[in-house]
């Protein structure tokens, strides 16, 4: 990790959960660490859980990524106050819990692919942008699923496993435009099993359902960001023991 001190990283959906424990890892690992969310103040109020070095790199912005507009803002406003962007974790996603097959749930269907796939592909877009303008051989993680990689038999999943199968396929044709351009740019897809976060708020879980924690996800960020630069992490996948699927 010592090659990241200093350097930028931008972290999708930091507000809470998987992205508020990998914005609070990267900033004590010695990275500058900007938290995108729409609550911009829960992101500020993570200064208070890490010791004074690291708040002192930790800075939120107000982002919607799912909204094109303002991730171009955002990415922008990056450039101009921190030089760019070297390190970027598209964690942000969400669930709308109900059938597929429902009638009148179209806007539930354009949040989840908006948040979850077209958000995720324009971030990227952007950073990586920022890193072959400034000849940075940065690294661009996606907090993927293990329903990218099969369907779960658990109800209510709605288009999210479709999402995350795209994101599967995503970070493949990301790594093939990488490698055609000669690019030194990583990217990874780290696919958890279930974590402990508020997407299963108001969600039946099962008693014998085990989960794991959100620093699980951020220690594995730290893992595949601190691999030497012949070594690419391409799918991670972290499941707890004992999951049911």
């Amino acid at each position: 990790m010592n090659r990241w001190i200093g350097k930028v990283a931008v972290v999708t959906g930091a507000s809470s959960g998987i992205g508020a424990a990998i914005a609070k890892d990267l900033a004590k690992a010695g990275m500058v660490t900007i938290g995108l969310a729409r609550r911009v103040e829960r992101v500020e109020q993570l200064k208070q859980d890490v010791p004074k070095e690291a708040a002192a790199r930790l800075h939120a912005m107000r982002c919607d990524v799912s909204v094109e507009t303002d991730i171009e803002r955002t990415f922008q406003r990056i450039r101009d106050t921190h030089g760019g962007v070297d390190v970027l974790v598209n964690n942000a996603g969400i669930l709308r819990s109900n059938n597929l097959l429902d009638v009148g749930t179209t806007a539930d269907l354009r949040a989840v692919l908006d948040t979850n796939v077209t958000g995720l592909v324009l971030c990227s877009q952007w950073a990586y942008q920022s890193m072959v303008e400034r000849k940075v051989d940065g690294h661009i993680v996606h907090i993927n699923s293990v329903a990218g990689h099969g369907v779960p038999n658990f109800p209510k999943l709605n288009i999210y496993p479709g999402t995350k199968h795209a994101v599967t396929a995503i970070t493949e044709v990301m790594r093939q435009e990488m490698r055609a351009a000669e690019s030194k740019v990583k990217v990874t897809s780290i696919s958890p099993g279930g974590v402990r976060t508020e997407i299963f708020d108001g969600y039946p879980i099962p008693d014998e359902m085990v989960l794991l924690q959100s620093e699980d996800i951020s220690q594995a960020v730290l893992y595949v960001i601190g691999t030497p630069p012949h070594v690419q992490v391409h799918e991670l996948t972290i499941k707890p023991m004992g999951e049911l699927f």
